[in-house]
């Protein structure tokens, strides 16, 4: 047959091939693309615990294999989508600790790698060596005796829910009359009207519903998780019935979370050393009831440990542990008051990917801009009471930039630890506490020695840089120019003002800076640039106007933020500012913020309910966007129409108006706008210059005349010159 047919055979050898090919065709065309490997807990370089879990895509009909450290590990991986190419999620375990290398193989297909870091649960991952000593508060937490100097303590569970009976007892009797049941699945502090649930036992018949953000009514009941993650202790709440599955990184069709995250700072600035407390579960119900997870910890609080940068690798560690325990959040909201926003906004810029959007109140744009006008405010108060001159309390509040002159002396002296060594938190042992004479070598409390491993040392010192100084600075200024003072207390003010010492002591002569202090400080970010990540983040900065009370909490800090944003990007369009009038009294408005009897009925509940939803409405917006542009671009255009700055009177009207800092506009006659020593000294509004460039002193910068005599003393008192805010500060970048 092969000899005489062969034009057959031909054919069949033709359409043989053509088969042939077209297989080979088509399995190209199933391994064509690539792997595409992502660490989705933390960054691959930020791993902590052990673990990591990981997102493969591949080319659709792809045979592959994954290893880790030449260990097998396909077997770990999940498959979560189907289209044209396959995702799949794995937790993988069991790392080493430093470097582990994640490989996936395929044939026809480059091979895709993964350098995943991992460190210990325990810390540092990048805010580098650790204080010592370091107080563990476990017990008071909640949690059992520290079993090692890392705090750590078995992880506890506890649930609590809403009821639906009337509030009868006060939270003590209840909460006494439960704790023979309960024991150690109590969950003190809670407010009346919630009530621990045992999930050992039956449900109780008192159990309240709420609706959820997606529509879902559902059991109010809040499984409340704590542990020790970064020597912190942290806490993870969320709606979810005992007997029901928890949320996976694979699933949660049967769970009550939205799959949005709210991350809680709180505020304060403590010396460290201690581990801290967390606030009572009785916070952020508003956005609980909704459905969202609430994550935070004692070292996200700035009255145990003022330091951004342990904030911001403690969200880190706590947000991987969440989602490798229950999922990748779609969005994750920061929620801060006061110090609580100086970490939300110093972690957008400085870690970006931690925080979507963020939502401070009474807020401030970071610590080491805020810590000279505490230290202004001390150096007045000092001099007013030695002052040869009469002054009234407008002078000296027009000096300090501020409305009232009413409470500066009290609260800036409060804040002088920043500057004091021995401003320690009370659980840290006298004989351990630095003593110029008898404990040189003792443990130093001040904010800056804090701040040590990002700032460094002074190289003739040893101690931690200071990047603080008032060379240069008329105080005063502005009050001078509009005739509010005269030339001669203009002059003595300047003349008196001093300094403090590393020490904290008053000294005669100005602050002075070196140039590598300052350099130190701008270059890795505790100043709020308005750069970075914050451009990407969306913002709703919101306060409770306070100026009139001289509390602290000025407007002006807002506006800083804003025209540092400005500054640094040519737009502030991921920035909306919203005021709102406080109660009759300051009392009335910390009451309905933090403690009315029932929480859905307070300011903050509705406050934080409406915020909260109005920004998962402008991420939602962000994240479907598939046109063209950078991140901080798709924030700035998909901010919804009806999200614009604006301020509320007293009757609740919503009068809207643009965010600035001058006399103009409804909202600044309500509200009116004031400053701070700096500012009131000839700064910017951005108010971002910690040590000023110099120029001679001049009669044409002064609005009043001075004599010849005044103008050879100011010459004497500024011998290097007066501050020039025409230019950029020394180092600044």
């Amino acid at each position: 047959m092969n000899e005489k047919h062969p034009a057959l055979l031909l054919a069949i050898a033709l359409l043989l091939l053509a088969f042939a090919s077209h297989d080979a065709g088509a399995a190209a065309r199933q391994v064509s693309g690539k792997f595409v490997l992502q660490s989705i807990s933390s960054r691959p370089e930020a791993v902590s615990g052990g673990s990591v879990l990981v997102r493969l895509t591949v080319p659709a009909g792809a045979t592959w294999t994954a290893r880790v450290n030449n260990r097998d590990l396909t077997s770990l991986f999940r498959k979560v989508g189907s289209a044209d190419s396959v995702a799949y999620l794995a937790l993988l375990d069991r790392l080493e600790s430093g470097v582990n290398l994640l490989e996936v193989r395929g044939s026809g297909i480059p091979t895709a790698t993964l350098k995943i870091v991992n460190h210990p649960l325990s810390g540092p991952i990048f805010s580098g060596p650790q204080e010592q000593p370091f107080i563990c508060q476990t017990e008071a937490n909640g949690l059992g005796p520290a079993s090692n100097a890392d705090c750590f303590a078995p992880t506890v569970v506890q649930y609590y829910y809403k009821s639906t009976d009337p509030v009868r007892e006060n939270v003590v009797d209840t909460w006494s009359k439960s704790l023979d049941i309960f024991q150690a699945k109590t969950v003190p502090g809670l407010p009346p009207g919630f009530k621990p649930y045992d999930p050992e036992r039956s449900a109780p018949t008192d159990v309240a519903s709420t609706v959820t953000s997606e529509g879902r009514t559902v059991p109010y009941i809040v499984r409340r998780e704590l542990g020790v993650i970064n020597r912190a202790v942290y806490e993870i709440r969320f709606l979810h019935q005992p007997d029901r599955p928890l949320p996976t990184p694979w699933t949660r069709q049967e769970s009550a979370w939205n799959g949005r995250l709210v991350y809680a700072y709180r505020g304060g600035c403590g010396s460290g050393h201690t581990q801290g407390t967390l606030v009572e579960p009785s916070s952020h119900e508003a956005v609980l009831a909704l459905g969202y997870a609430v994550a935070t910890s004692t070292l996200n609080v700035f009255l145990h440990v003022c330091n951004d940068v342990i904030s911001a690798e403690t969200t880190s560690m706590v947000k991987e542990h969440f989602t490798k325990t229950y999922g990748l959040p779609v969005h994750t909201i920061g929620w801060g008051e006061s110090g609580g926003s100086m970490q939300l906004y110093l972690t957008a810029q400085n870690h970006p990917g931690l925080l979507d959007g963020i939502l401070p109140y009474q807020s401030f744009p970071d610590v080491i801009t805020y810590v000279p006008s505490m230290v202004d405010g001390a150096l007045l108060a000092r001099f007013f009471k030695a002052s040869r001159q009469s002054w009234t309390d407008p002078q000296k509040a027009a000096i300090a930039g501020l409305a009232t002159w009413r409470g500066i002396s009290r609260w800036s002296q409060d804040r002088l630890s920043y500057v004091k060594p021995r401003a320690c938190s009370d659980l840290v042992p006298e004989a351990l506490i630095y003593e110029r004479s008898a404990n040189p070598r003792g443990v130093r409390c001040d904010w800056y020695t804090g701040e040590v491993n990002i700032l460094g040392r002074d190289p003739s010192t040893g101690r931690a840089r200071r990047p603080l100084d008032n060379v240069g600075i008329q105080y005063g200024l502005v009050a001078f120019n509009s005739g509010r003072i005269t030339a001669e207390q203009f002059i003595e003010l300047n003349e008196k003002m001093g300094g403090f010492d590393t020490d904290g002591n008053w000294t005669s002569s100005r602050i002075a800076a070196s140039a590598d202090d300052i350099r130190s400080a701008y270059q890795h970010g505790l100043v709020l640039s308005g750069a970075g990540g914050l451009p990407a983040t969306a913002v709703i900065d919101w306060r409770w106007y306070s100026d009139d009370l001289g509390e602290g909490h000025d407007s002006v800090h807002t506006f800083s933020t804003h025209a540092r944003l400005s500054a640094a990007t040519g737009s502030a369009g991921n920035h909306v500012i919203w005021i709102f009038p406080r109660e009759k009294n300051v009392e009335e408005t910390i009451i309905n913020l933090m403690a009315a009897p029932d929480p859905q009925t307070s300011l903050m509940f509705r406050r934080e309910h409406d915020l909260v939803e109005q920004m998962d409405r402008w991420l939602d917006a962000v994240s479907t966007d598939s046109k063209a542009g950078t991140l901080a671009q798709k924030v700035a255009r998909n901010r919804p129409g009806d999200l614009t700055d604006a301020c509320w009177t007293t009757d609740g009207e919503r009068v809207a108006g643009p965010s600035v800092f001058g006399p103009s506009g409804e909202c600044t006659r309500m509200y009116p706008r004031y400053a701070d020593p700096r500012i009131a000294a000839g700064s910017p509004v951005r108010d971002d210059v910690l040590k000023c460039e110099l120029k001679p002193v001049s009669a044409a910068d002064y609005s009043n005349t001075l004599s010849e005599d005044q103008l050879q003393r100011l010459n004497t008192i500024f011998r290097g010159g007066v501050c020039d805010y025409s230019r950029p500060g020394v180092g600044q970048r």
